[in-house]
């Protein structure tokens, strides 16, 4: 059966070594890698005639050797070929060279996590490329996030963190990068940067993040070039092969061990490669070991946290030097021969399925069956000295299986395993995590009822937290709690035979870190709709509103407005403004929310800002009376990076530095700066400033003990109450008018006094003399006669009833 896959032209792909190997994508298990003599991807299992993988001579490679491979995130393979990556699309048969490699490599690393979040497709899509064998600390090392598409350079100090773009917080000890490289790793399972030197014929892990960055591991053996397997689930198993040497960790390199040799109820040997073995393929899964010799021989074997034990498999006419293994499920080891097709240019594959725990069955190998049963011993019947005595178990199950859970700060997680002996038989439960620095537990058995038959069933009860908050561990060895991380949970049975081959562990991913389902809410109870200020349904029409160019600064700029703008309401995200007094110091209340339901009334650190750049309010308390030790960071010191809207979180948990902790870099210089953080131990409020209308604000929290995702939420805030602002300054009015008003009682009082008196007389007539001369100039007659009239004495007037008749002739001819 053929495949239908389009054939190019170009050059044939090789291995660039002897052995043979078989790379499965963990997250599409169908889609298996063969690297030989020949390089072919199948989809199915190898179940079509495939032709070899050709990469176009658009692509110049030159050589076309093959000498590392990677599965990345959807469809993607990458591939070291002559020392050069490319990406190769096996879906759309599309090839693409990665970009930023400026000096030849040979390997890439990274690991692979199949759930459908954001947090797995980070994961995946991290690598590493790099020259084994050259010298430390020169070389250069690069890093690609985004699944190896482009790469930039890195340098020894910029890898102290477990994700590469983050800043050192911790010394480094340069001078254990001596000798020459053989392999960086990102080790997920620990949330560690692992580097492999050797020197002297003697390698070791080193790594960059506290607190393993003051210790190595164990060094071990190193006298030709390894291979490192990172096995998948993120549980810290790591196989280093060669021909000639296999060894294996349970903990990401910091214990290094050789793999045990067994035949019956006896070890053989502590390390399998002193019998001579020469490694043509190794296969691996999560909890399986598998090798293929030279010799036509074929070991099996199982990897857990106790050791690796192998055993040698009834002898199979299987090896020839294309022949490769490969584990398409738990216990069944596929061997695979490619086979030229003598009429066509495809391959087809010669296969040969072992089903594992059948053949543990047979009585030749004397195993001890799972349930307990000795299998017939035919003439192996003794017992010798170093016999193991296992346990008899039924059942070990659990919902834990390929699951991937969330620890938040400050949250735990319960979990828990049913195990089912024998009868007359008490389990021994293992539980492990593969990152005791963050991830710290509690466990505990229990009876749990009984079966049908009258056996006992037991419970393992298993409590999860942040290392820190366990509150159990050393802080020197506890992991920092700012930093996220993930780790594995497994529980197994303590010492199983290895003919409990469907038994297998049970294991599940934890990550210490952001909860997506969480996200936080300002409390609306009281806004401008329900008090009927603002319509709801103008508000969706496009409703637009003014803020005068004296009230906001631009936000893509430092300099001043040259004119009003104009806003669009997005109603959609922020639905009614919440109604806030202008003179009334104000704070939001703040929700979290988790799955959809109220958790509490947040009370972390957060910061706000004005999205449109509105700047008319202020803090009721400074860096003094909010009792900072060290000079309290704010918005200024991030407003140049300001730029685009998206970007106006960049003051967040990160690199948020609390004043309330001494620190002699950043003494307290200036007191009477605004405080600019709201929540926490201070009850630091808004005070709006003397203007109506709506401000929009973006809420951060930056409190980093609170929770590790970066929690924001935008809201509105319609302000009212203000009234328009004074020309001058209140007092200053307050002060005029009180004088004013002085000045007009006594004017009303000693005006009508001093004109009674002669001065007065003489100062009316002066006026009246004045107006009858202007009164040639204006014709307005009545006005003229009621000032005339004014003008008059008034004692005269008063007293014109008392004269006799020929005085006041004589006065009126006067």
């Amino acid at each position: 059966m053929f495949d239908s896959q389009l054939v190019v032209e170009g050059d044939v792909l090789f291995y660039a070594f002897p052995t043979t190997y078989m790379l499965r994508d963990t997250c599409h298990k169908e889609v298996v890698l063969y690297l030989g003599k020949k390089v072919f991807i199948s989809k199915d299992n190898f179940k079509s005639s495939l032709p070899p993988v050709v990469i176009p001579k658009a692509m110049a490679v030159g050589v076309a050797s093959v000498t590392s491979a990677l599965f990345t995130y959807g469809s993607k393979l990458l591939l070291v070929v002559n020392k050069k990556v490319y990406n190769y699309d096996y879906v759309t048969n599309i090839w693409t060279k990665a970009t930023g490699l400026t000096n030849p490599v040979t390997h890439i690393s990274g690991d692979s996590c199949c759930f459908p979040n954001q947090f797995c497709t980070e994961l995946s899509s991290g690598v590493f490329a790099y020259y084994r064998g050259d010298p430390l600390p020169s070389t250069p090392i690069y890093f690609s996030d985004n699944a190896g598409f482009s790469f930039h350079l890195l340098t020894i100090d910029s890898l102290c963190c477990s994700h590469a773009h983050h800043t050192c917080r911790t010394p480094r000890r340069q001078n254990r990068f001596n000798g020459t490289l053989g392999g960086i790793f990102h080790f997920y399972s620990l949330s560690q940067v692992g580097i492999i030197t050797i020197k002297d014929h003697m390698g070791a892990f080193h790594y960059m993040e506290h607190p393993l960055n003051y210790s190595d591991g164990v060094p071990f053996n190193y006298t030709e070039p390894l291979e490192v397997i990172i096995k998948p689930g993120q549980r810290g198993f790591l196989v280093l092969w060669s021909q000639t040497s296999l060894l294996v960790s349970p903990n990401a390199g910091q214990i290094i061990e050789t793999a045990h040799l067994w035949k019956g109820k006896k070890v053989v040997t502590s390390d399998i490669t002193d019998t001579g073995i020469t490694i043509h393929s190794i296969a691996s899964n999560a909890y399986e070991l598998a090798l293929m010799t030279r010799e036509n021989h074929l070991y099996y074997g199982s990897q857990g946290y106790l050791g690796t034990t192998l055993i040698q498999l009834p002898d199979q006419s299987l090896w020839s030097e294309e022949t490769s293994i490969f584990f398409t499920n738990t216990g069944m080891l596929q061997v695979v021969l490619p086979v030229a097709d003598p009429k066509f240019s495809a391959f087809d594959f010669q296969k040969c399925t072992v089903n594992v725990q059948a053949v543990l069955m047979d009585p030749i190998l004397d195993i001890e069956s799972c349930n307990g049963r000795a299998a017939s011993q035919q003439g192996w019947g003794r017992v010798l000295p170093y016999v193991r005595h296992f346990p008899k178990v039924e059942l070990l199950e659990s919902t834990l299986i390929d699951q991937m859970f969330t620890i938040d700060m400050n949250s735990k997680l319960d979990l828990s395993a049913l195990i089912i002996p024998q009868p007359g038989h008490t389990p021994i439960p293992l539980v492990m995590v593969s990152n005791p620095h963050s991830l710290g537990f509690e466990a505990k058995i229990i009876e749990f009822g009984n079966t049908f038959d009258g056996n006992y069933k037991y419970k393992v009860e298993i409590e999860l937290q942040q290392q820190q908050h366990l509150g159990i561990a050393d802080l020197n060895f506890t992991a920092s709690l700012k930093r996220n991380a993930i780790s594995s949970v497994t529980v197994d049975i303590a010492d199983k035979t290895i003919a409990c081959v469907d038994v297998k562990p049970l294991s599940t991913l934890i990550s210490v870190g952001c909860d997506q389902t969480k996200k936080i809410l300002v409390q609306n109870k009281i806004s401008a709709c329900s008090m009927g200020i603002l319509d709801p349904v103008q508000l969706q029409r496009n409703y637009t509103y003014t803020i005068e160019k004296e009230a906001y600064n631009p936000v893509s700029h430092k300099a001043q407005a040259q004119a009003d703008l104009l806003v669009y309401y997005q109603y959609k995200e922020l639905g009614c403004p919440r109604l806030v007094y202008y003179d009334k110091p104000w704070k939001p209340v703040v929700e979290l929310w988790k799955d959809g339901i109220l958790e509490e009334i947040m009370n972390a650190e957060y910061v706000i800002t004005e999205v449109n750049g509105i700047i008319t309010y202020s803090y009721s308390l400074t860096a003094a009376t909010a009792n900072c030790q060290s000079q309290p960071q704010n918005w200024s010191i991030f407003q140049s990076k300001l730029g685009t809207m998206g970007q106006l979180s960049l003051w967040n948990r990160e690199n948020y530095v609390s004043c309330h902790e001494d620190n002699k870099d950043n003494p307290l210089l200036w007191p009477n700066l605004e405080y600019q953080i709201l929540g926490g131990k201070t009850d630091n409020r808004v005070i709006f400033g003397q203007r109506n209308g709506i401000y929009t604000f973006l809420l951060s929290v930056v409190d980093p003990y609170y929770s590790y995702c970066n929690l924001e939420t935008i809201f509105s805030v319609y302000v009212y109450g203000a009234l328009p602002v004074a020309l001058f300054p209140p007092v200053l009015s307050i002060t005029l008018l009180v004088i004013t008003t002085l000045l007009s009682i006594w004017l009303s009082y000693a005006i009508p006094k001093e004109l009674s008196t002669e001065r007065g007389q003489r100062f009316k007539s002066l006026c009246s003399w004045y107006l009858q001369r202007c009164r040639r100039h204006c014709k307005c007659t009545r006005l003229w006669d009621r000032l005339n009239l004014w003008l008059r004495s008034r004692r005269v007037r008063d007293q014109a009833a008392r004269i006799p008749s020929t005085q006041r002739s004589q006065t009126d001819g006067l």
